[in-house]
């Protein structure tokens, strides 16, 4: 049905004659109807029937009568009976015959009170089509005495040949590619079974498409067939009701060949805005950082890393040393409090979101501060579905809103569906895997991973397949600490847990090549103090905002501040309000670039503000901690200046 109320549609499959083997005829019921209403009425079927494509009018091979009726809620607009016919609210039919209805503003994407009631013929016709199109004409004799047979005698009374017949739903709304594009994508680790909820809400043209398959499929016919920038918004479905139909409206806009998105760096002074040409993506690799000692990393991450050309160079190897240019595709939990707590990670308290972020600062977040190796392992992938599979990111990036599980719907889970559904390949279908790391081995095992470009560690962090952990660096710079000064520790961990003022009475003993290792370590110190003083905000915050500590206010007015406007770089359709559906169009790219860059200055203010508030929040040992690890890279860098210049080297920065 197609209503703007709860009205809903009645379901079962029309009646079948014998006779009917004819194309698609609309008949309209002309009692009661005035002349001027006739007119009016054939006007909108005729044009209804000519935006249909002629293989749906070929397979709907029936006469439908179509009649306005009183027996309607105000709001409805129409729906298909039981039989074949199609109703009509007759609360509408002045405004189509006056022509008010041409101009009649409704509020909703299609405009006009008459492009509605003709959207409604359409949606409503593809309820037929969906419900009948693939039922083999040489049986539907059989088919319709089995509907007489339930319609009189009920399931009970049905013979066996009738039940086996009946119990049959080959439609359009079922394909699995369908399903794929819709929102019910496979469920991974549930044998095949689909997804229950949709959850691709932002961006939509009308929610009422995410309530079944049935209904995607109806409310998707009516933007395909009406409106012209369909193919930009939507290419995938797009694409799959062309190839369906084998054939396309005629008035379709020119698409951009670059897709939009919302750069998630932390850089708040970069221009939020970006795009991504499908034909510059050289490969995808499967991007894993390595596990680490915290319950919800013990088994990586997962991500996809898209290897993109610098502008001017062709598809290539060397594509990978344009590493300014590679985008991540990261599926995380976007908190929009600072808390992170284990119960709300297991019952799905937080949304699952599709991030894009630059690989320098993935790099950087993983293998500087949580000192992970990463791997960027590349995807066994053909052309057709490398671009595929960047076209369908760009998708879930403006409209996909999940939730997060840590074990049943995380970063793996949702990286393999992204795959699925991205790229068609058969060897993802039935694959499981709800743990990157393992995630990591299925797909070398399927032949869609090549890691033999990891077995030789220094040859793969040269050409950009592995970035190390910082944590070795760490190690050697330690092991030069080691073999001049007499310190007491054995490993890199026992030296940085020291106090930062046990460290620097080794300062004034070392020479030139041992300060520039202590620089580094102490570098390494106070990253480690930060990640600290993190996790103590976090629960400070809480703690006072739970407990009414005005002494903080401040702090915490700019905490929330910031994840308030930090939301839209996870769920970028906010930005847009209702206006439009799909990917944002070029009209809408100026307005997107106005709001995400009035939103990174407020950032970048906010930020500001926070590192002198943020103290606020710390404990007094933490506060001590963090000014003794300034004060140590502050004493070794000058030191460090001092014995270049006594080398005769230039003064350093």
């Amino acid at each position: 049905m197609r209503a703007l109320a709860a009205w809903l549609l009645a379901g079962g499959l029309a009646l079948f004659s014998l006779s009917a083997m004819a194309d698609l005829k609309l008949t309209l019921d002309t009692a009661g109807l005035t002349p001027a209403e006739s007119r009016a009425t054939q006007a909108l079927l005729d044009e209804a029937y000519a935006a249909l494509p002629p293989r749906f009018v070929q397979a709907l091979d029936r006469d439908i009568t179509v009649r306005w009726t009183d027996q309607m809620p105000a709001q409805a607009y129409g729906q298909a009976s039981l039989v074949s016919s199609l109703e009509l609210n007759r609360k509408l039919l002045p405004s189509l015959v006056d022509g008010s209805a041409a101009i009649q503003q409704t509020g909703r994407p299609h405009g006009t009170v008459r492009v509605e009631l003709l959207a409604t013929v359409l949606h409503e016709l593809t309820h037929l089509y969906d419900r009948a199109r693939l039922w083999p004409k040489s049986e539907r004799s059989l088919i319709a005495r089995c509907r007489q047979q339930e319609a009189s005698l009920g399931d009970i009374g049905l013979t066996d040949a009738c039940r086996g017949q009946t119990a049959r739903r080959f439609t359009l709304s079922d394909d699995p590619r369908l399903l794929d594009l819709a929102g019910w994508p496979q469920a991974v680790g549930r044998r095949g079974a689909r997804e229950q909820t949709n959850r691709q809400v932002a961006r939509s043209p009308d929610l009422y498409e995410t309530s079944s398959p049935k209904e995607f499929l109806a409310v998707n016919m009516e933007y395909f067939l009406l409106d012209p920038t369909y193919p930009c918004r939507r290419p995938e479905l797009y694409a799959y009701l062309r190839n369906h139909f084998a054939w396309a409206p005629a008035k379709n806009a020119q698409c951009p060949a670059s897709l939009p998105f919302l750069n998630a760096g932390s850089d708040f002074g970069r221009e939020p805005l970006g795009m991504i040409d499908p034909e510059r993506v050289y490969e995808v690799d499967y991007l894993l950082a390595e596990a680490n000692q915290n319950w919800v990393s013990r088994w990586g991450h997962s991500m996809l890393r898209l290897v993109i050309c610098a502008p001017g160079r062709p598809r290539g190897p060397d594509c990978r040393l344009d590493l300014e240019y590679s985008l991540v595709l990261s599926y995380r939990a976007f908190v929009d409090d600072v808390q992170l707590s284990t119960w709300g990670g297991l019952n799905g308290a937080y949304p699952s979101r599709l991030f894009v972020l630059p690989l320098a600062q993935v790099i950087d977040e993983y293998t500087k501060t949580e000192l992970r190796s990463l791997a960027s392992v590349p995807l066994k992938l053909s052309r057709s579905e490398i671009e595929a599979l960047v076209r369908h990111a760009a998708q879930m990036h403006w409209s996909y809103d999940g939730n997060y599980y840590f074990l049943s719907n995380n970063c793996a889970v949702e990286t393999l569906k992204l795959l699925r559904a991205g790229t068609r390949d058969p060897r993802l279908q039935g694959l499981d895997s709800i743990v990157p790391n393992g995630l990591l081995k299925v797909l070398e095992g399927r032949g869609l991973a090549d890691a033999s470009v990891l077995d030789d560690k220094r040859e793969a962090l040269r050409r950009g397949y592995f970035f190390d952990s910082f944590r070795d660096r760490y190690q050697a710079m330690f092991s030069v600490l080691r073999q001049q000064l007499p310190i007491p520790q054995a490993t890199v961990e026992a030296w940085l847990e020291q106090p930062a003022a046990s460290r620097r009475v080794w300062f004034d003993r070392a020479d030139l090549r041992t300060s520039a290792a202590l620089l580094l370590l102490e570098q390494a110190g106070y990253r480690r103090q930060l990640l600290l003083a993190q996790e103590e905000v976090k629960q400070r915050y809480l703690g006072a905002r739970d407990q009414g500590d005005h002494s903080v206010a401040n702090a915490n007015q700019t905490l929330q501040a910031i994840l308030a406007n930090s939301g839209f770089l996870s769920r970028p359709a906010e930005l847009l309000g209702s206006d439009g559906y799909g990917l944002p169009q070029e009209a809408e790219w100026q307005r997107l670039k106005q709001v995400s860059s009035e939103r990174q200055r407020q950032l970048q203010s906010l930020s500001g503000d926070l590192d002198k508030e943020v103290r606020a929040l710390l404990t007094p040992e933490r506060a001590e901690a963090i000014a003794a690890s300034e004060a140590n890279l502050k004493a070794i860098g000058e030191h460090l200046r001092e014995l270049h210049k006594a080398a005769g080297g230039l003064v350093l920065p």
